[in-house]
């Protein structure tokens, strides 16, 4: 079947993307990038043409499309040749799917108020109603799971896996606003930010030409 084809926000900005893109490349899966870069005058056209919800990112597979980031991570995960992405173990695996579907799905205050912006420094900013309580269930999960499951490796499940890539975006809200963290959660974001996937991803944001006001502004 065809080269996978991911289109895909700005690295700086696009904290959705960076879930299947940081799983794919760290667990080796081949693939074409398509940045559209978000809040241009041409980025509805241009979404259009490649995304059935008109949102990024989208994984394109031969005359297949897939979009959502965690559908993508799991498409992937059963179609490339790879280790797996999920843990082996049925109780960790499925710790691993349901806080990932918290992730997924919950923590809205976090996103509104501490949006994904790579290259910015801002240090106590973002601290609107919600985003303390969010922060604490975030780090719950970290604690947690490290306790339980976190032997033979640095990661949430032991080794990476894509519960790590689900979380990795909410580890750069974290440094851009300079939130404090306990000493378990803070071990665990830097294996995150050394990740060599990662270090390429935050190397691609530095990279990149635009700037968007709306982030900025948060």
């Amino acid at each position: 079947m065809n080269t996978f084809t991911l289109v895909m926000g700005n690295h700086n900005y696009s904290s959705w993307s960076m879930r299947p893109w940081l799983a794919m490349t760290h667990f080796g899966v081949p693939f074409e990038e398509v940045v559209i870069p978000l809040r241009e005058p041409d980025t509805k056209a241009r979404l259009a043409e490649h995304s059935p919800s008109g949102l990024v990112p989208v994984l394109r597979h031969g005359d297949r499309v897939i979009w959502d980031s965690l559908a993508i991570i799991d498409y992937v995960a059963e179609q490339a040749p790879v280790p797996a992405m999920w843990p082996a173990d049925d109780h960790a695996r499925a710790v691993a799917r349901s806080v990932s579907q918290e992730m997924h799905s919950g923590f809205s205050a976090l996103r509104t108020h501490m949006t994904m912006n790579v290259r910015a420094s801002k240090p106590g900013k973002g601290r609107a109603d919600g985003v303390a309580e969010d922060i604490a269930r975030v780090t719950e999960i970290w604690r947690d799971c490290r306790e339980r499951f976190g032997t033979g490796g640095d990661f949430l499940f032991g080794p990476f896996t894509a519960a790590d890539a689900m979380y990795a975006p909410v580890v750069t809200r974290f440094r851009t606003y300079g939130v404090d963290l306990d000493a378990v959660s803070e071990a665990y974001a830097e294996a995150i930010c050394a990740l060599p996937a990662c270090r390429t991803w935050f190397a691609n944001a530095a990279a990149e030409p635009w700037t968007i006001p709306f982030y900025e502004d948060v």
